[in-house]
This record gives C-alpha cells, sequence and structure tokens, in this order.
C-alpha cells in the first residue's frame, strides 16, 4: 500500500499511479469502519463523481465495497458538483464520498469524506479515517447499490435561496464558462429552467480540461474574459473542477477577486434580505472584509486557512455568509462547505436587487469603506522542514519590519503581523507539504506594499 494521507479535502493521487484500485479499496475499508463504529449500518453512504479520468469507474468500485460491508448505497447517476453531494448528505442524513481533485491538474483523482452535516471533515475525523487504514475490516451483512439523481433536491433548495425571479429582472448578458467541469449541467439548467437568458464556452466534460486547469483563475479564462469583453453588457462566470469555487467577470473584462464578491455579498444580504449574524473569514483573506463588516455592524470570526475550519465555524456561530479568498463562500440556510453555483446565483441576485453592474456595485464597495486594498504573496523556499519553526518563532518576536511597526499578532496559523497605521498586515505560514513558507502581504496603498514586500525579500 502507497502511503496515504488522508486531510481535510480527503486523499489526492495520480490515477494508474498512487490512485490505483487497491489504495481506494483500502481507503473505502477505512471509510465504512468509520460510519459502521460512528453510525452502524442503518446510515446511507451516498457516493459522487465529478468529470475527471475512471471518476465514475473508482465511485462504482467504491459502492459496491461499501455495500458488500452491508451498507445501502445510493450513487449519482451523473457527473454533479461537490456541493450538490454535500447538499445532499445533509437533505438524506447520509455520509457522503465524492471522487474529486477539485482544481488540481487533470491527472490526479481524489476521495473526499463527506460526513452528514454537509462540511469538511474534521481533524478528528481524518484522524480516525487516517488509523482505519491499517485496521482490518469485514462484512457485517448484504447492503444494496442505487442509482440516483441527487439534482431535484438540491435545486429545490436553491430556489428557496435564491430570488430567481428576481434576477430574471436584471438586464444584462449572462456568459457561463463550463470550463469542462462539473456545474454544467447545474449551473446552465437552473437559468435555463427558469428560462433566463445566457450564452456558454465549453460546455462538455473533458478529462483534459480542454488543456488547462480546472481552475476560475483568470490565466485559465482567457476566452471566457475576451468573450465579455467583446459583449456589450455582461458578465461572466465559472466554476472550477467540481464547482465548488467561483470565478467571476466583470463588465470590463476583469477579475473580480473573491475579496471582492464576499464584500458585495455581505452587504446585499443583510440590505436585501434581512441577515442577521457575523462573518465568517480566514486570517489570510482582504482587510476589506473586516472594514465592510465594521460599516455594517457585523461582528468578524476570523479562521486558520482553510474552509475546513470556515465551516466548523459557520456551524458554531450561523453566520450571514463564510468565506476565504481562494474562491470559496457559503451564505446562512445552506451547507457549512463551499459552493460556487450558489456564489454565481447571489452575484446576479445582487446586481438585480441593486439594478447594478458589477463594474458599480464594486465601486459603491470602495466608496463604502473608504478606502482600498492591495495584496500580495511571496513562497520562500527552506532547505528543509526543520527551518520553518525558527523562522515562525523569529517573526513572532518582531516588533517592527522595516519602518513598519507591529501593533498585533495572530498565531492561529502560523505568524500574522498587524501594523499599526491599522491598514497592513503581513501573514507568514508554512505549506503543509514541503519545505516552503507562503507569506501574504496587504496594505492600503501599492506604495506601501512595495515597501513591505521589500523588508522581506
Amino acid at each position: 500500500m502507497t502511503d496515504i494521507k488522508f486531510g481535510t479535502d480527503g486523499w489526492r493521487a495520480v490515477v494508474g499511479k498512487e490512485f490505483n484500485k487497491e489504495n481506494v479499496e483500502t481507503v473505502t475499508k477505512a471509510i465504512g469502519k468509520y460510519v459502521f463504529d460512528n453510525f452502524g449500518l442503518d446510515k446511507k453512504i451516498i457516493v459522487g463523481y465529478d468529470p475527471r479520468n475512471m471518476a465514475e469507474e473508482f465511485a462504482l468500485q467504491t459502492a459496491e465495497q461499501l455495500a458488500g460491508y452491508g451498507f445501502n448505497v445510493l450513487i449519482s447517476d451523473k457527473v454533479l458538483p461537490t456541493p450538490v453531494l454535500a447538499y445532499s448528505a445533509k437533505h438524506l442524513n447520509a455520509c457522503a464520498v465524492m471522487f474529486t481533485a477539485s482544481h488540481n491538474p487533470p491527472e490526479y483523482l481524489g476521495i473526499k469524506f463527506i460526513p452528514d452535516y454537509a462540511g469538511p471533515a474534521t481533524s478528528e475525523i481524518t484522524d480516525e479515517l487516517m488509523y482505519n487504514l491499517n485496521v482490518p475490516f469485514k462484512s457485517k451483512g448484504n447492503g444494496s447499490v442505487a442509482k440516483y439523481n441527487f439534482k431535484p433536491d438540491y435545486f429545490a433548495h436553491i430556489e428557496k435561496l435564491i430570488d430567481i425571479n428576481k434576477i430574471k429582472e436584471l438586464d444584462k448578458n449572462i456568459i457561463f464558462d463550463g470550463l469542462y467541469a462539473a456545474s454544467i449541467g447545474y449551473f446552465d439548467k437552473l437559468l435555463e429552467s427558469h428560462k433566463i437568458k445566457f450564452d456558454s464556452l465549453h460546455m462538455f466534460h473533458d478529462v483534459n480540461f480542454g488543456g488547462g486547469m480546472p481552475e476560475p483563475k483568470p490565466k485559465f479564462l482567457k476566452e471566457l474574459i475576451e468573450k465579455v469583453k467583446s459583449t456589450h453588457n455582461s458578465v461572466g462566470f465559472a466554476n472550477d473542477g467540481d464547482s465548488d469555487r467561483f470565478g467571476v467577470i466583470n463588465e470590463n473584462g476583469e477579475y473580480v477577486s473573491p475579496n471582492e464578491i464576499i464584500a458585495i455579498l455581505l452587504i446585499h444580504l443583510k440590505k436585501h434580505k434581512g441577515y442577521s449574524g457575523p462573518l465568517v473569514k480566514t486570517v489570510g483573506a482582504s482587510l476589506l472584509l473586516n472594514k465592510t463588516a465594521e460599516k455594517l455592524g457585523v461582528e468578524v470570526i476570523e479562521t486558520a486557512v482553510g474552509f475546513k475550519h470556515v465551516g466548523e465555524a459557520m456551524r458554531k456561530y450561523d453566520p450571514i455568509i463564510g468565506g476565504e479568498e481562494s474562491g470559496g463562500l457559503s451564505i446562512k440556510g445552506h451547507i457549512p462547505e463551499k459552493d460556487g453555483i450558489l456564489a454565481n446565483l447571489l452575484v446576479l441576485e445582487a446586481m438585480a436587487y441593486e439594478n447594478k453592474s458589477l463594474v458599480q456595485l464594486q465601486k459603491d464597495l470602495y466608496d463604502f469603506i473608504g478606502c482600498r486594498f492591495y495584496n500580495d504573496r511571496i513562497d520562500k523556499h527552506l532547505a528543509n522542514t526543520d527551518e520553518i519553526k525558527p523562522v515562525l518563532q523569529d517573526y513572532k518576536n518582531k516588533t517592527s519590519i522595516g519602518d513598519f511597526n507591529v501593533k498585533d499578532i495572530d498565531t492561529k496559523d502560523g505568524v500574522k503581523l498587524y501594523f499599526d497605521d491599522n491598514s497592513s498586515w503581513m501573514l507568514v505560514r508554512p505549506s503543509g507539504t514541503e519545505p516552503l513558507l507562503r507569506i501574504y502581504f496587504e496594505s492600503d496603498s501599492l506604495e506601501k506594499l512595495e515597501r513591505l514586500i521589500a523588508q522581506i525579500k
């Protein structure tokens, strides 16, 4: 057996190499034992898969193996997004197994375990799964496998959360880049079913994702950006491979950062839909969110980087919205897991309620908080992982970085230094997989940002 590490986002490896029949059997055994030990055989298990190479075949293998243990298993009858399966886990009171490698390169596949609360698995759960990898587990009875269409229940739920009729009033050309991903047949079908017109690109599943990466970042959305620029009064939307992340292009053909989207949606949900509660964000997310929340009188809950932590905080604090800087968000009344389809629909809803362009909503946001923020990240390579701890300790002890005086220090995820101008910070955190420090910077002026980065390089 290959060394399998089962983290929050599951276990990922290259298909045909580490991701093979034997290792999938081992991971499935660990999941089966976990569900049996904690819930018994009466707990339903649901299985889904994204468009990646061999995802459906491995999903069927896992479903049959779990049925052999005695579980009743529902397997998706088609490719589906991770948030659809996550919602279904909560809706059906089931544990879920998703075959996806999210936005990783096309040659990868992964297995993600989703508990019945529909959010990322906690460290306690993944620790138990890791332990179970090396523990035997035998058949406990005769289970079953049945195909299931998870789409209708998810659509019905989304139609309660989103004011689709309001979106129908929006005078805007919507362009959807399917990006060969799992949201094809979901985001587009939701619009179609309500007679909302849209244009589209790359609307078929491709295991190679068109030779690009299944990640909705500007460098992989060039065709969408060009189409938005050449189409009057249009906005663009895309999702990653399993559609839990979002990418949004405004009317000028500009990528709108996840920080801006979360801030715009926080204002929208409080102003137009009467949502109450805090904002949940990671320590790596922008001060833009803190400033927006402060202006709205909304409390801010900060977590470590990663939606696992955001999801846990969402379950605990029931916020208006929870989000992270890498393009994941969810809202009150939904699931504690990121949902890129929901995010795209919320942006359309916010534009419709204000009857404004996305460009104008961005301008209104910055007028509202009275400043802008600029950010960057550099990666600092180390000789080995033993160097990480001393470097982090050194930053913990710093009172200044050049002429930036340290006002406060946060250590919930690496070391975050807040400076006394109240508009600048830096975060130093280990990558977790290699001898590398990721160093994030933010300030309210480009000049200050460049000055701060120059002190580290």
